[in-house]
């Protein structure tokens, strides 16, 4: 047994010890800007529609989820371009999702997140004019199961957060708390969370009897 500790603990102190050796910030950081520069170059234009099996407008989740780590970069490395990148798609859309200000849909005000975080840098009440009046209709209604996709909690969640921080109102975390709680234990069956396997369903439609062809989750 006294072996196998030991190999044990080699091994985490050999692994501990690659890692430090190659993690190297600075060829991080290079590559992160090498794939955004190259994203910022292919759509020049910030509000230009998004086209798949439909058109579709750059303020939802697919843009939304972008945003957000571009962001992220900027906090890490605030380089003008990222930060006019970022407002050009907010101003484009005036502040707003694609459904407007009575909008249920984490898909849309997803948005919100980088809204959140450009006002945050520089403070003008409009906009978070749509941000705010999205947040507050959630916060006041009694549903509790918007969230029926496991991907809406990556969306949702983070606003009702920068919210409840940005306004110093516990609110927004109580509901966010009841949001997330009803998706993992409610919805579906008995939740989107498998405690068995400490995995998600995509979504409710995915929970048991569902099985894929192999018989399998």
């Amino acid at each position: 047994m006294k072996k196998v500790i030991l190999s044990v603990s080699i091994l985490f102190l050999t692994t501990g010890a690659l890692f430090a050796q190659t993690f190297d910030k600075e060829k991080v950081l290079e590559q992160m800007e090498l794939a955004n520069d190259y994203f910022m170059k292919k759509w020049p234009n910030t509000g230009k529609t998004i086209i798949t099996n439909k058109e579709r407008p750059s303020n939802i989740w697919t843009r939304g989820v972008y945003y957000e780590g571009l962001m992220a970069l900027h906090e890490l490395y605030p380089k003008e371009a990222y930060y006019d990148y970022a407002y050009s798609w907010a101003e484009f859309h005036e502040w707003n999702f694609r459904h407007g200000a009575a909008n249920r849909n984490a898909d849309d005000y997803c948005a919100a997140q980088t809204y959140i975080d450009l006002y945050n840098l520089e403070p003008v009440a409009s906009k978070l004019k749509s941000t705010k009046a999205t947040m507050n209709m959630l916060l006041n209604t009694p549903q509790v199961d918007d969230w029926w996709w496991i991907d809406a909690i990556q969306m949702g969640m983070p606003v009702f957060a920068k919210m409840g921080v940005l306004e110093n109102d516990d609110r927004y975390f109580h509901k966010m708390h009841e949001m997330y709680m009803y998706t993992r234990d409610t919805h579906g069956d008995n939740g989107l969370y498998n405690p068995i396997d400490g995995l998600w369903w995509r979504d409710a439609d995915f929970d048991p009897p569902y099985t894929e062809p192999n018989g399998e989750d």
